[in-house]
């Protein structure tokens, strides 16, 4: 018994082709639920029309396409996914045998029909060059509109690009149309003989597909095999999760250069133009470079979309002064909690222990605030008499990636931080550990932040963490401390290759902390706080 075919319809007597619409496009096709050509009363007739005119629904289909994605605000550029005229006649030619196919498995009376030898002349006759404009549109034109409203080329009619690829759509049928006929004859091992679709390169949407959340895996795995990577994972996982719901796919190798404009100014909507350009795009260039670089990818669409990042017009200093540094010291010396009966609004001693410490390790180490939220107690030793500090990835994460030896600036020592350290029990000093570390020394520290800015004590436009690495290194200057050892302090990249040479070691780190200046915080002068 013969199959029913999806594209044929039978009705009141006559055959139609008939494309069922799709639900989201209905309202673009007049709210059809399916589009329908006539093809007459002859079943045969009709089989042998059928390719053509499915085609001809396909590109209406196709249309409502365009005008859906404009509605829902994705910009559609012609063009937008390019293919060369081989690449387009291989993937009509496919196209027409996977047709053929599917009528030939669903109805045994479409190979009765034979094919149609003056119809394949035509098709010869328009690869040739003896057809005119007006008969290459006659016979494919539909098909020349269809692959440019998909986005694979922007000819139009009258320039020889178009010309060219309605020559290579009469290729691609005259070649299908020889398969028909072989395979009418039992012959299924046909290939095309012409040379245009016989040497056609794949087009990238032919090859297999590279999972773009994939490639960000693939490249946050190769980062942390050299110790790297932790914190691209944490702030470019969602990026790229974004972007592939923002595209609606998930493949690499069918992502746009206009794509990537389209989300670009999406983004621009509710986040900031440094957060677009460094986050956001800056995290898809790399990895698509990194994917490039080792072969899994042919190019990286992402390399010169970018966003310029607006300079922030500064009307003071990136450090804390001295009288805002003081201030905040004395806060911290004299923090206690506020106390209620609640357990559940009750501080954690982790808490108040960040509280009090960690602005004053921040002040005489430049560290990052999350660096001195993540440290253990067995990150502490003494070296001589010299109580050290090691920032370590093995407490939660470095920005640099290794680890380093900061000695503690006596006042430090004489505000009795070591003493804190040795009767705290073993594990982290800021944090309960019940959360990943990672995890629970960024929330320590934004903690803490949330406080200093309570205290209305930091001033507009500073970071109330960030600040003390900015002041540690100005301070460091004015000292005429080497660049070189406040880079090592601070955990800071050497800036040139002979940095890389010699070590810095912890004496001459402990000789620069010592000069360091205490702070007078029991001085009534802020601008004497400091001796």
């Amino acid at each position: 018994m013969a199959g029913r075919n999806r594209y044929l319809l039978f009705r009141d007597g006559r055959y139609y082709a008939r494309l069922v619409v799709p639900k989201d496009l209905r309202p673009f096709l007049e709210r059809k639920t399916e589009l329908r050509t006539p093809l007459g009363a002859d079943r045969r007739t009709a089989l042998s029309k059928l390719p053509g005119a499915v085609a001809v629904l396909q590109h209406r289909i196709a249309i409502a396409e365009r005008a859906a994605a404009k509605a829902s605000g994705h910009r559609v550029e012609i063009g937008r996914y390019p293919l060369t005229v081989p690449q387009i006649a291989s993937r009509d030619y496919l196209s027409q045998i996977e047709f053929d196919a599917e009528l030939r498995a669903n109805d045994r009376r479409y190979a009765l029909a034979g094919v149609d030898y003056d119809e394949a002349h035509r098709f010869r006759d328009g690869f040739a060059g003896l057809l005119s404009d007006d008969e290459l549109e006659e016979l494919v034109g539909a098909r020349v509109e269809k692959f440019r409203m998909r986005g694979h080329h922007n000819a139009t009619k009258g320039t020889s690009e178009w010309r060219t690829i309605a020559q290579g759509l009469c290729v691609s049928t005259y070649e299908s149309l020889l398969r028909q006929d072989e395979r009418n004859e039992g012959d299924f091992s046909g290939t095309p003989k012409h040379p245009l679709l016989a040497n056609a390169e794949p087009a990238a949407d032919d090859l297999p597909p590279v999972p773009l959340k994939g490639l960000l895996i693939d490249y946050i795995t190769s980062r942390k095999a050299v110790g790297k990577g932790r914190e691209a994972e944490r702030r470019w996982t969602p990026v790229f999760a974004d972007l592939a719901k923002f595209i609606r796919h998930n493949d690499a190798r069918r992502l746009t250069k206009q794509n990537l404009i389209d989300w670009r100014d999406e983004r621009l909507k509710t986040l900031s133009a440094k957060t677009v350009g460094d986050v956001y795009l800056a995290s898809v260039r790399t990895v698509l470079s990194w994917a490039v670089g080792n072969d899994r990818l042919e190019s990286n669409v992402a390399e010169k979309v970018r966003q310029e990042v607006p300079k922030k017009s500064r009307d003071r200093e990136k450090g804390f002064t001295l009288p805002e540094a003081v201030a905040i010291l004395r806060k911290a010396r004299d923090y206690v909690p506020t106390r209620t009966d609640n357990p559940r609004t009750t501080e954690s001693p982790h808490t108040t222990a960040a509280k009090r410490w960690s602005p004053i390790l921040c002040a005489f180490s430049g560290a990052r605030i999350a660096e001195i939220t993540q440290l253990r107690k067995q990150d502490f030793r003494m070296e001589g008499e010299t109580p050290v500090m090691r920032i370590t990835p093995a407490a939660g994460t470095v920005k640099a990636g290794g680890y380093r030896d900061v000695p503690l600036h006596s006042q430090v020592i004489d505000m009795g931080f070591m003493s804190f350290v040795e009767a705290a029990p073993d594990g982290a000093l800021f944090h309960s550990g019940d959360k990943e570390q990672i995890t629970a020394a960024r929330t320590v520290a934004g903690r803490v932040s949330q406080w200093l800015q309570s205290l209305e004590l930091i001033p507009d436009g500073l970071s109330p963490n960030h600040a003390w690495r900015h002041r540690f290194k100005t301070v460091g200057t004015e000292l005429q401390i080497s660049g070189r050892v406040l880079d090592a302090i601070q955990g800071h990249a050497s800036k040139t290759a002979g940095d890389d040479y010699g070590d810095v070691t912890v004496a001459a780190r402990k000789a620069a902390i010592e000069s360091f200046p205490h702070y007078e915080l029991d001085s009534k002068n802020p601008e004497k706080s400091m001796e």
